[in-house]
């Protein structure tokens, strides 16, 4: 059982880079002019765009084969009163991140903001939400990188859980092939339990991202024990193996903010529950303030207990 780790956008031990710089809306709109607002536009997103090189390349040099991608990439490229045709100034350079990304092996995804909901009630929250999506997808396909994936939270409660899975089933029947394709589900802390996505999961056909800091603020009394091999077989027609996402608590078992680091005994009990339960090869998401950091303490941590199990390299172990 191989288990790899991995990071959420911004690599701490870089200092001053960032994939992640911005351009606010109101920045844009104080611009004079289309000429102005244009080279505001491809001054960040090239900055972006070379800092996410570096990155990428720091996560070679350090054997981290799993990294989540910021949806702050391209600055105002969702928004519905901007439009800018960056993939006509990007595209070279969108291969070249692709290339890199492919040519390492690495594992990468997006998790898209919150406010992209698609069993929203509301029909223009469905439709900002397809055409946000959409343009996830148009970056990974300027990657020509075909393993990318969304993941996605159930969304909306309205109308009580089982009307809002039913409407999430309906509306997803809207978006085209190229995002559905693309989706994974996540568990969220509030109000859909792991098993809640689980169900949803096997009836749409869809991988399931199970996120263990969630399930422990929400549940319905589920043991993991019990779900974790039917979650993992939701990725059976993948090419990636399953992934999962794991955080401590800020404070308290039940704190639903993310602490700095990872608490190794609690990942140490997760592994030995997976491995007793599934033994299968899969990739952990490491959802900290400390980001890389947190992944290398993590690595540190389990040395320092002796966790039995062997260190392929510095992100990778094998149990």
């Amino acid at each position: 059982m191989i288990i790899r780790l991995g990071y959420v956008a911004i690599a701490l031990n870089l200092k001053n880079v960032t994939s992640s710089s911005t351009v606010t809306f109101a920045t844009y709109n104080k611009l004079k002019s289309e000429e102005e607002r244009l080279k505001k536009l491809k001054s960040v997103t090239f900055s972006n765009i070379d800092d996410l090189e570096t990155i990428l390349k720091y996560n070679i040099e350090n054997n981290i084969h799993f990294y989540r991608l910021t949806s702050k990439l391209i600055p105002l490229f969702t928004h519905p009163e901007v439009t800018w045709e960056y993939e006509r100034y990007f595209s070279k350079e969108l291969r070249r991140i692709g290339d890199i990304v492919k040519k390492s092996s690495m594992r990468i995804d997006f998790h898209p903001d919150q406010f992209n909901v698609i069993n929203s009630v509301k029909d223009k929250v469905v439709d900002d939400t397809i055409r946000n999506l959409n343009h996830a997808v148009d970056l990974y396909d300027l990657m020509e990188y075909d393993e990318g994936k969304l993941v996605i939270h159930v969304g909306s409660s309205a109308g009580g859980k089982e009307e809002s899975i039913e409407r999430f089933i309906k509306n997803l029947q809207r978006f085209p092939k190229r995002i559905s394709s693309r989706l994974i589900i996540e568990n969220d802390d509030k109000i859909f339990t792991a098993k809640d996505v689980l169900n949803l999961c096997n009836k749409i056909n869809c991988p399931m991202v199970l996120d263990l800091h969630h399930h422990k603020c929400k549940n319905n009394g589920e043991d993991i024990v019990n779900l974790l091999g039917d979650i993992f077989n939701t990725w059976n027609n993948e090419k990636l193996p399953p992934k999962v996402h794991f955080s401590s608590p800020k404070e308290g078992e039940f704190d639903r903010k993310h602490a700095d680091f990872i608490d190794v005994n609690d990942f140490a009990t997760f592994l030995n529950i997976a491995k007793e339960s599934v033994n299968r090869d899969f990739d952990v998401m490491i959802e900290a303030k400390k980001k890389d950091q947190a992944l290398f303490q993590l690595v540190k941590d389990l040395k320092k207990i002796n966790y039995p199990c062997k260190f392929i390299d510095s992100s990778t172990i094998k149990i």
